[in-house]
């Protein structure tokens, strides 16, 4: 599966943004789909995650509450709402997908497979 992020941009603190992640090459239905993100000068973290079946959602402690993650299955695609955006969500933002990510694996970016080209979000102050 290939896979396209997009909607980075540079907003204000306070503001919002939506990412999409659009796959291509394969149905997303039954896949674990991850975000992370890196900042510069750090690792990748993870930011949230949807299970295969879809019906578990997870998010890193640092975004809950304000990050909403979600799936159209039409559109073969997934969205990452980030609301609230802080200075510190400043990062590369990428999606990724594994067909095997098991519940207990979705945070870990090594379970992934297949990873997307990221998208800059810059929150200034």
């Amino acid at each position: 599966v290939q896979l396209q992020a997009s909607g980075g941009g540079v907003v204000q603190a306070g503001e919002s943004l939506r990412l999409s992640c659009a796959a291509s090459g394969r149905t997303l239905r039954g896949v674990a789909v991850g975000w992370f993100r890196q900042a510069p000068g750090k690792e990748r973290e993870f930011v949230a995650a949807s299970s295969r079946t879809g019906g578990g959602t997870y998010y890193s402690n640092s975004v809950k509450g304000r990050f909403t993650m979600s799936r159209d299955n039409a559109k073969n695609t997934v969205y990452l709402q980030l609301n609230s955006l802080k200075p510190e969500d400043t990062a590369v933002y990428y999606c990724a997908a594994g067909a095997s990510v098991i519940t207990s694996s979705l945070g870990n970016q090594d379970a992934y497979a297949n990873w997307g080209q990221g998208t800059q979000v810059t929150v200034s102050s």
